[in-house]
């Protein structure tokens, strides 16, 4: 995998599902981006020697809090500290415990980019709500639960990476939700899941449910809200949402079963 430190992988589809629709009807508009758009923040860049600092030996992603480090220095990210079995990838020394304090600091200090379509766009957490709201018109709510409705004309035509995403403002924290249609082996599936927007070692500070159904029946998921630090794609790979067959997305949309009508309902609480 190539290094990078993505808010939003390269997704080259852009239609599928028709937008989602809270209760009220309020739509919500798929996002779309320019995919030459080059603007950074002021004071925004970062040099690549930084970069190549935190780069992870074992999976070349930017390395963020908590970041491991042997007795002879070398450093790789929490992530993969436990596929090396505790050993240094570099000199195979033990690992034990030791966290770089120092690399965290920087690590903690960089801006996020935008990444999605290829968009180049760099900031904190306060711009990068600015910016997908006026550059990539993402719909924005306030409050910690929600209710949408996901409607597609044509549920047969699964394109690999239609996406979408709403961001909510809740306990002073930003979320992002996903919805996604994409490819399972040679089934079309569905998922939904939330990430922060901030380090993984906040988000474990909150816990969210989804919930769908229809016909009698519904399914929940509750787990906690994955860092923008993973990008979307890794999320979507390790299945860590609530996942929908077509077959069960279409019973629960009812009618005929020639149409996807699911309504996704969540909250997101903060643990104590």
């Amino acid at each position: 995998m190539a290094s990078s430190n993505p808010f939003y992988d390269d997704i080259r589809s852009r239609s599928g599902v028709d937008p989602p629709q809270t209760e009220d009807s309020t739509e919500i508009s798929e996002l779309v981006n320019d995919p030459t758009q080059t603007a950074v923040k002021p004071n925004g860049t970062v040099s690549s020697s930084v970069r190549e600092l935190l780069e992870c030996p074992v999976c070349l992603n930017a390395m963020y809090p908590p970041i491991h480090q042997c007795s002879n220095g070398h450093t790789l990210c929490s992530g993969c500290k436990p596929r090396v079995h505790d050993r240094c990838p570099t000199c195979r020394h033990e690992l034990g415990n030791i966290r770089c304090l120092a690399l965290e600091k920087v690590a903690a200090s960089l801006e996020l980019p935008c990444k999605y379509q290829e968009c180049a766009v760099m900031g904190d957490i306060p711009f990068l709500v600015a910016h997908l709201k006026d550059d990539h018109k993402v719909d924005m709510h306030n409050g910690c639960t929600f209710n949408h409705r996901y409607v597609k004309s044509n549920p047969q035509e699964v394109e690999n990476a239609t996406w979408m995403l709403t961001v909510f403002s809740c306990f002073g924290q930003y979320f992002c939700l996903h919805f996604e249609a994409f490819q399972l082996g040679m089934a079309p599936v569905y998922i939904a899941f939330l990430r922060f927007m901030g380090d993984d070692n906040e988000a474990k500070n909150y816990t969210y449910s989804l919930e769908v159904g229809g016909n009698g029946r519904k399914m929940i998921w509750q787990g906690v809200p994955r860092s923008i630090r993973d990008s979307h794609r890794k999320v979507r790979d390790s299945f860590d949402g609530l996942i929908i067959q077509r077959n069960m997305a279409l019973f629960f949309s009812g009618g005929d079963r020639k149409e996807l009508k699911l309504r996704v309902t969540g909250r997101i609480w903060k643990e104590q």
